[in-house]
């Protein structure tokens, strides 16, 4: 049994879509915010503390992104989240899976530390900023790429979608889906419809401990 270890609307929440999309049993572990704090026996599951930690047998994962294309290229490589090696948009759809993460994620945990996470002295609203405007610039990718199709890969909904949208996620929590590009918006709307979404959030919401922080974290 996958077991994935998981706060709400956490980073894990890509790797929750994905079990759900692929149809895999799983055991969800829903942790407070923020688990090394909140939570102490966490760090012997994953000394870091941070969210995710899939566990499936023997392996053992903590990066999100690395977490769906691992269980889509196990466990699904001929669903419709993956696209074969030989297919010629397979370089985009690698790209969009780790460009949700690295591109569009990244500067938006430093929007978060410095507006929310840090005491109200260390907060630094000159750099929350500068990197939202940086997040935001990296969107005109995004736009660009939808101009003549609903989702990024292959004319239809991939894993490399849940990477992506996943950011738009976390910008929503963060109140800068109001500058979302046209076409960045539209397709933010597509996938809060996408079937896996609506039962990955129906299973984190059935899971939540009422003890449990709801909040945006990394």
């Amino acid at each position: 049994m996958i077991t994935l270890y998981h706060c709400h609307n956490a980073r894990s929440f890509r790797c929750l879509w994905a079990l759900e999309a692929l149809e895999l049993p799983y055991q969800l572990n829903m942790m407070p915010f923020p688990p090394r704090v909140e939570c102490p026996d966490y760090l012997r599951e994953n000394p870091l503390g941070t969210i995710p930690l899939l566990v499936d047998g023997d392996t053992r994962m903590t990066e999100s992104s690395g977490i769906v294309h691992y269980l889509v290229s196990r466990y699904g490589p001929d669903s419709s989240l993956a696209l074969p090696t030989d297919h010629p948009e397979y370089g985009a759809w690698i790209n969009w899976l780790y460009f949700g993460e690295a591109t569009l994620t990244f500067p938006q945990t430093l929007v978060l530390r410095y507006t929310q996470l840090e005491p109200e002295e260390r907060r630094l609203p000159r750099v929350a900023e500068d990197y939202t405007r940086w997040f935001l610039s990296r969107l005109k990718g995004v736009e660009r790429a939808l101009s003549d199709r609903d989702w990024l890969c292959a004319g239809r909904f991939t894993a490399a979608d849940i990477s992506v949208a996943y950011a738009l996620l976390l910008a929503q929590r963060l109140d800068l889906s109001q500058y979302f590009p046209p076409r960045v918006s539209a397709y933010w709307q597509r996938a809060q419809q996408e079937p896996a979404y609506l039962r990955a959030q129906r299973s984190q919401d059935r899971h939540q401990p009422s003890s449990a922080a709801v909040s945006p974290l990394m």
